[in-house]
Order: structure tokens, then C-alpha cells, then sequence
């Protein structure tokens, strides 16, 4: 059975590949697109070179570093990782705010709690600070706000959002924040028999909103983030325990926040819902140093751990404070860095314009 890795998106001629690559089953272990074809929106770099240079000893069937496909783990975070993180805040963010401040059918029956959280998400916009507890109390006002929503209507909600234009960018909607050397790191990987997971802090089904008509096929079952409550909607406040859901039932949200996915709540989530120890990790914050020092700490394979680092003034909301911290954290752990500004030769595309030059932004 041959397997094709068509790699036909909509950034398809920016990422400079022209057509699809077959491998067969007795071929398995053979990478099908090299680096340098794979990895075209790099420079040639420490950080792409490494992971080259990674890449090909795993796969190597005859060499010491060989790994078994069911252990070509990989987990990205999202925001700042994957997709544009701050314009002036994450994606989760704004789309509460618009909930609470914006939305005709929602803004004048919203609580005084997610008013004030509205407020706190304002207030972090314009000073770069979160407000003490922002990331407990968006979640628990995210959840209230679309308390109630069914799956379907919610994901409709995200999709409507996605088409709002960035605001500081020219030719950029909120939906195609993409990195696209990011993306054209994850099917280098999945060319290579890689399991790709997101491991997010947003709510996982914002994630896989965001993810729907990408230029990335992850499945939902591959998206882990930040969790609310999902009721029956005839369940009332019956526990889940003793409730049997009925065919006169959706699924709706139930107004609860129950987990933020950051830190250690990372490494909890790996544990529980994919069940193998990753061999790559990619994230950009201190958020994500727990899965990183999971990933490279006591792994029976070579294992790498990679940090953007949010250093590009010119065509992204950059933070030099932020990237150099990063710097920091990688010299001390062993990560690899990898700067935005020199090791890319595009973020978004050669059509998008970063228009608003402002060195307080948060990325």
C-alpha cells in the first residue's frame, strides 16, 4: 500500500513544494522529503539543521538513534508556537471579549463577573500584564459566557470569529495566524511517520475550531488543551454518574471551568490521554517548560526539546524582553532556540504585512 503526503493547502506554493511523495510499506523508514526541501521558509540554522539532523538519525532503521514508529511522539503547543499569539491577546481572549462587550445576543445579559474579566483582558491588552488569576477567571467566564451553547453552535461561533480581520496585520484574518515554517515543520514530521499532538492552554475546542479548514490535518482526538464542562442538555444538575444520555440529547456546555493545560497540567494531560512519553517537544513560553523537561527527561530514545523565541520586531508583535529570557532558559535546560527574526525566512507569507510596530506588545 503506497501512502501520499500531499501537501496541497492554500500556502501550498509558499511552502514550495510541487506535488506529493509515496513511500511504500517495505520502504517505510526511508525519508520521502528531505529537509531542505521540507523546511524551505528556514535559513540554514542551528534550529533547522538540529532537527534535520534529528530527524534522519530516528528514522534510520540500521543506526543507533533508530525509533520505532509508535514512538515518534511529537507535542506543539499552539499559541506563540503554531499560530499568532498576541494581536493584542490570545485568540481565546478576544474571542471572549467580543462575547462579553461585542456580541448583540450576549453583551447586554452578560454577568458583572465576565464584564470584569472583560475589563482585565482591556487592561491586559494595553500594559502587556495580566491581572492577578487572569488565566482562572477567563476560563471560568469563558465557560459561563457560552454556558449553554450546544458543540456545533460553538464551533459556528468560532468560525465566525476566524473571519475578523487582524487587526495588526494587512491580509491576515484571525484564522490564518499561522506560522508557516511551523507548518512546514509538522509535515516534515508526519512524512516521517511522526504522531503530531497540540498541547494547548486554550480550550481544546477552540483549538479544533481554529484547526477546522487549515492548512494542518490534525484530527480532534490529537487536540488536548484547556477543559470546560460538557452537559446533556435535558441532564440538568443531575451528576454524570446518574444521568444516561438520551437520543433526545446534544451536547451542550455546562457553564463549569474545570482545567487550565499549562505547567505540569501539560505532562498530566500527555500522561493521560496519549500514554507514551513524546520525543520532540516545541513551545514557547515558560508554560510549556514542564512538557520540554518531560520530553528529554529519562526518555529510553534521543529526545530534543525546541523554544520560539519571540524576537522578530518587523513582522510579528515580538517581545525582545520575552525572547531573551527564552535565550536564557534554553542555555540552562538544553533546549534548542528558535529565533523568529533570523532563522525564518517568512512568518505568514510574503502577502501579510505587520502594520502595528509596537515593542510593549505581549507575543
Amino acid at each position: 500500500m503506497k501512502r501520499c503526503l500531499c501537501l496541497i493547502l492554500s500556502v501550498a506554493m509558499m511552502l514550495g513544494f510541487s506535488g506529493c511523495s509515496q513511500k511504500s510499506e517495505e520502504n517505510a523508514d526511508v525519508t520521502v522529503v528531505t529537509g531542505e526541501e521540507a523546511l524551505s521558509m528556514w535559513n540554514d540554522c542551528e534550529s533547522r539543521n538540529a532537527l534535520i539532523d534529528y530527524v534522519e538519525a530516528v528514522t534510520d532503521v540500521n543506526g543507533p538513534d533508530y525509533i520505532p514508529v509508535e514512538n515518534r511522539i511529537a507535542v506543539f503547543d499552539f499559541d506563540g508556537t503554531l499560530f499568532c499569539e498576541t494581536d493584542p491577546n490570545y485568540f481565546d481572549h478576544m474571542l471572549l471579549l467580543y462575547r462579553i462587550t461585542e456580541d448583540p445576543d450576549y453583551r447586554d445579559i452578560a454577568s458583572d463577573f465576565e464584564r470584569q474579566v472583560a475589563q482585565d483582558i482591556i487592561t491586559m491588552n494595553e500594559t502587556g500584564v495580566a491581572p492577578e488569576n487572569m488565566m482562572v477567571n477567563h476560563g471560568q467566564a469563558l465557560a459561563s459566557a457560552f454556558s449553554g451553547m450546544t458543540l456545533d453552535e460553538f464551533d459556528a461561533y468560532v468560525q465566525a470569529f476566524k473571519e475578523q480581520e487582524m487587526p495588526s496585520y494587512e491580509g491576515l484574518t484571525r484564522g490564518n495566524g499561522w506560522y508557516l515554517p511551523m507548518i512546514q515543520v509538522i509535515d516534515y514530521l508526519e512524512a516521517n511517520d511522526f504522531t503530531v499532538y497540540v498541547v494547548s492552554g486554550t480550550d481544546r475546542f477552540i483549538v479544533r475550531g481554529i484547526f477546522e479548514n487549515s492548512p494542518l490535518n490534525i484530527p480532534n482526538s490529537r487536540i488536548i488543551g484547556s477543559d470546560q464542562l460538557v452537559l446533556a442538555s435535558n441532564q440538568g444538575d443531575t451528576a454524570g454518574l446518574d444521568y444516561q444520555f438520551t437520543i433526545e440529547d446534544e451536547l451542550i456546555f455546562g457553564g463549569e471551568f474545570l482545567l487550565k493545560d499549562l505547567n505540569m497540567n501539560k505532562v498530566n494531560l500527555i500522561v493521560r490521554e496519549i500514554g507514551v512519553q513524546p520525543v520532540l517537544s516545541f513551545g514557547n513560553s515558560s508554560s510549556d517548560n514542564s512538557m520540554a523537561e518531560y520530553t528529554i527527561t529519562n526518555n529510553p530514545y534521543r529526545s530534543m526539546a525546541f523554544m520560539l523565541c519571540c524576537d522578530d520586531l518587523e513582522r510579528e508583535n515580538g517581545n525582545l524582553d520575552k525572547a531573551d529570557k527564552m535565550y536564557g532558559l534554553c542555555e540552562t535546560y538544553g533546549w534548542i532556540p528558535v529565533s523568529m527574526r533570523d532563522d525564518w525566512t517568512t512568518i505568514y507569507g510574503e502577502t501579510v504585512t505587520y502594520v502595528q510596530y509596537n515593542t510593549d506588545s505581549q507575543n
